[in-house]
């Protein structure tokens, strides 16, 4: 029998309120997010291009900082005002393309808007479940979260078609400020679970804020869990996503496989991935969980290899189930690990530095890849990505990495006593 942790670890009400909460605000981003992409691509492709640095460009650059001050302030006065400074962001763009016949304007502005706010809520909100979660249900708290992310991403689209076309842009602009709206009721009936115990750790003395987010990197960098655990990610960020948005349809185009092949593809890498959150929420992670995640690693190059080996649709369609799973297993334990290893004083700056870990291997390598794709064959990239990630995940099992992974057993041993006292 498998080992497994947290399994009969009930998540706290408080959590799933949050997490119900937060699960209705980003379809209401997501929802948006198509509105403003449809809408800018009919302005042109430099247009289009521009909106989307708008949001990224402030995102990267502020990422640090919206950490450090999450950590000093506290990530639910961080998610509150992030929240009410959406809503005018929102109700704001809605009036301005409501009254004028040129959106590109409020459209840039509202985009700049996106990514500062950004900048400073996702490092707040994705420490959430270490504050509001025991550390032996971090995994099935996380597995939770994958899933409404997940569920998001699906539906935000086909809703942001559908409300564009009843009511256009403002519309789209009012419902997300709906949806954030009713966030923030969530976060202020939270408000007496805002600082307890899983908060843990003594305050840092006061420093200047450029200081304070450079400590993040500082922590990350230096940590014996937390560095391996981040390069990993990183690997994995830059040669595993770009499979899905980039690679699969090329594979398909040089295979003269049609669109709908490419499309069960993603879906089947996409149904692997839910499929181990789901197992994840339900019976828990497995109790080792740097191994689980160099294994999961592992297979997920497995298929990826066989993704570029495959000759029918039938074979890639299993490659890339194979991908999907190895890909959730990775991602459901490979993120506790790095919330439970994190200090209490830097959950929110770590944080930071891991969803800059997440996005800028992919900028980097989404480029290269596609110049290889169309020099070499999508086939050839896919096996040099596959190389990648084994070679990370056969590095991480390398004996410099079991100290670390002893550390994060202790770690975790530790925080759940904590939890328990």
């Amino acid at each position: 029998m498998v080992a497994t942790t947290g399994s009969r670890t009930a998540l706290p009400r408080t959590y799933w309120t949050w997490l119900g909460g937060t699960t209705l605000s980003l379809l209401g981003v997501q929802t948006m997010a198509f509105a403003m992409a449809w809408v800018a691509a009919g302005q042109g492709g430099r247009f289009a291009a521009l909106v989307i640095s708008a949001i990224v460009l402030p995102r990267v650059l502020l990422l640090l900082v919206g950490g450090a001050v999450a950590d000093r302030f506290g990530a639910w006065t961080v998610m509150v005002v992030s929240d009410a400074v959406m809503i005018v962001v929102m109700l704001v763009l809605a009036v301005a393309v409501w009254w004028s016949a040129d959106p590109r304007l409020p459209l840039l502005l509202a985009a700049l808007a996106i990514g500062i706010v950004d900048a400073f809520y996702l490092p707040s909100t994705g420490s959430m479940p270490r504050r509001l979660v025991p550390a032996a249900g971090l995994a099935r708290a996380m597995s939770a979260r994958n899933l409404a992310g997940q569920l998001a991403l699906f539906a935000g689209p086909a809703a942001g078609s559908l409300v564009l076309v009843a009511a256009g842009l403002a519309g789209a602009a009012l419902a997300n400020a709906t949806t954030f709206a009713l966030l923030l009721a969530v976060l202020v009936a939270l408000r007496p679970y805002a600082v307890d115990g899983h908060d843990g750790g003594v305050p840092e003395p006061a420093q200047p804020v450029w200081r304070a987010a450079l400590d993040g990197l500082r922590v990350a960098a230096s940590d014996a869990v937390l560095r391996p655990a981040l390069l990993l990610i990183g690997v994995a960020a830059g040669f595993l996503l770009p499979v899905t948005g980039l690679l699969v349809p090329l594979l398909a185009q040089e295979r003269t496989w049609p669109p709908q092949t490419a499309g069960a593809i993603v879906a089947a890498l996409a149904l692997g991935t839910a499929s181990v959150a789901v197992l994840v929420l339900v019976r828990g992670a497995l109790a080792d969980p740097h191994r689980a995640a160099v294994a999961s690693l592992l297979v997920a190059a497995v298929g990826v290899a066989a993704l570029g080996a495959a000759s029918t649709p039938a074979g890639a369609i299993a490659a890339g189930l194979l991908a999907g799973l190895g890909s959730g297993g990775f991602a459901t334990h490979v993120g506790p690990l790095v919330l439970a290893a994190t200090p209490a004083t830097h959950l929110s700056r770590v944080q930071a530095v891991l969803v800059l870990v997440q996005n800028l291997p992919l900028v980097l390598t989404t480029n290269a890849l596609g110049s290889l794709a169309e020099a070499t064959r999508a086939a050839t990239v896919l096996y040099g990505c596959a190389a990648v990630l084994a070679t990370a995940a056969l590095a991480a099992l390398a004996p410099s990495a079991l100290g670390a992974r002893t550390r994060a057993d202790r770690a975790e041993k530790a925080a759940v006593a904590n939890g328990n006292t």
